[in-house]
């Protein structure tokens, strides 16, 4: 499948985009725009060629990967990232499109879905990380003060060891969670020297608007857009699976589950392999039921 890679000016940034097949789609489908964050487009280079029926566009966020800013923040926010995203839908000028999100991208989609729900018909929301949605609402916001202040003190592996050490812990973030010693980053394959960066959008504090995002349910549930939350089949009692639970509950529906994990979607060349073909397979028979 042909990719072109495009740029596009919006006010205070300029958003690199690929577009895999032709546009107009002559497939008969939506064109599938899929994002991520702060993963950046190359995170779906292993889904891509298994959806060759559609014509896929992913992006990079402003600020990250090939994507440049001019307005002043390095702070990343759902709301900045869904206006974004209305002007790129715009600027494909096909009409609404089908919306794969994972992660943080999946908040921006919901963000999209309230302020221009006729952007999108169908969104796929797959893991969205929202405190919001939980019970232990404060105890997960202490669990991420954790590892931004493990990146902050000790850089970029320590912060990493304590991400992986929240997102791998099981159910609720109880007090044994708080009691144990700080994780050793070696022994998750993290670097132990500290090279003195702190911009990192995954451990600084420059994405905390994801996660502290709140959901207006009634918004939601009012749009046209059909929402379909997921999660992965290998993520039960982890926090984005429960993030994923309590987002669905809060639309008034079940999780629907996709192979793999959080990162089910990526190739091994990311090492966090999941499982491709099936998760891309997973997902066109979700857009097919449509």
């Amino acid at each position: 499948m042909t990719t072109q890679t495009y740029r596009l000016a919006v006010p205070g940034a300029d958003l690199a985009y690929d577009v895999r097949g032709p546009l107009p789609p002559t497939s008969g489908h939506r064109v599938l725009l899929m994002i991520g964050q702060p993963m950046t487009a190359e995170g779906f280079g292993a889904i891509a060629p298994h959806l060759e029926d559609r014509t896929v566009v992913t992006y990079d966020p402003r600020g990250l990967g090939r994507s440049t800013r001019s307005d002043g923040h390095s702070d990343q926010t759902p709301q900045q990232q869904a206006a974004d995203l209305h002007l790129l839908v715009e600027a494909l000028d096909v009409g609404p499109v089908d919306v794969f999100a994972s992660s943080g991208g999946a908040v921006t989609a919901l963000e999209l879905v309230a302020t221009h729900p006729g952007d999108v018909a169908t969104l796929v929301a797959h893991e969205p990380p929202i405190n919001a949605v939980l019970p232990d609402a404060a105890a997960a916001e202490r669990a991420r003060n954790a590892f931004y202040e493990a990146y902050q003190a000790k850089g970029f592996g320590a912060g990493m060891a304590a991400f992986i050490a929240m997102t791998s812990w099981q159910g609720e973030f109880t007090d044994a969670y708080f009691a144990q010693p700080a994780p050793d980053p070696a022994m998750v394959g993290m670097p132990t020297e500290d090279d003195g960066s702190r911009d990192d959008p995954l451990l600084s504090d420059s994405s905390w608007a994801i996660t502290d995002y709140r959901p207006n349910a009634a918004v939601l549930t009012a749009a046209s857009t059909r929402i379909v939350i997921a999660v992965g089949a290998e993520s039960t009692g982890t926090y984005t699976a429960r993030t994923a639970h309590g987002t669905a509950a809060l639309l008034g529906q079940e999780a629907v589950v996709f192979p793999s994990h959080h990162g089910g979607f990526l190739g091994g060349e990311h090492g966090y392999a999941g499982r491709p073909e099936e998760f891309a397979a997973r997902l066109r028979e979700v857009l097919d039921a449509d």
